[in-house]
């Protein structure tokens, strides 16, 4: 339910910013056509099962740059980009049921993207400029996974066993809308991303099933125009 009513708010976001972007197209200057690189800080929320179960929101930042395609005048761009993200520890607690022994499983996540697609949106010189973008992704997981057998009566007398440190590669690809408010040559960026994998090896050890998390990205950053 809570996932459900996350997706149906970026929905509505969407076509809110989509309908917006329309009315920047129409408003923006056909001649217009300036790049921009944006550096950004996010906030990434884990939105499905697979995700919240193996990690909570995490902070991380990235850079994109937004190149307008020759002959689009400006509305139809390039996006490619990288960023990482630290997914805070998420500790899953498994009990036993005839003799009650409690066992949590500890996971720490390192996330990141390298991604390419495309842009939908004005780069020129009016203030309000609304986009959306859609990318396919190389998406790479660094993986640590604990073991630990507590002592409530001792934390310091728990048993701890590292089940596996390892690092990932899994395909995936992302939609998102956003607004930059262009100031000149530099401007403020924000928007929301959807994310998602495929086949990411499950966190839970050797041989294990594979998952296909999604995740919602909140991004604030400044973007800098690039004059050709």
């Amino acid at each position: 339910m809570f996932a459900s009513i996350r997706l149906r708010a970026f929905a509505a976001l969407a076509l809110t910013l989509g309908l917006a972007c329309v009315a920047g197209l129409v408003s923006q200057p056909a001649s217009a056509a300036v790049p921009r690189a944006t550096f950004y800080v996010l906030r990434m929320d884990p939105s499905d099962v697979n995700a919240r179960d193996y990690a909570r929101p995490g902070w991380g930042g990235g850079v994109d740059v937004s190149w307008p395609l020759p002959g689009s005048q400006g509305l139809l761009s390039a996006l490619v980009g990288l960023e990482a993200t630290s997914l805070l520890s998420k500790v899953k607690k498994f009990q036993d049921p005839t003799t009650l022994l409690r066992i949590e499983q500890h996971t720490d996540q390192m996330y990141g993207r390298l991604f390419v697609g495309g842009e939908l949106g004005p780069h020129g010189n009016g203030f309000l400029e609304p986009y959306a973008n859609a990318a396919i992704a190389l998406v790479f997981y660094g993986i640590s996974t604990t073991v630990v057998v507590p002592d409530d009566s001792d934390r310091q007398n728990d048993i701890n066993q590292l089940l596996s440190d390892q690092n990932e590669v899994a395909f995936g690809w992302s939609a998102g809308t956003g607004m930059n408010l262009n100031f000149g040559r530099w401007g403020v960026d924000g928007g929301v991303r959807y994310v998602k994998q495929y086949g990411v090896p499950q966190q839970l050890g050797d041989g294990a099933v594979t998952i296909q998390p999604s995740y919602l990205q909140y991004r604030l950053g400044v973007s800098i125009g690039i004059r050709q």
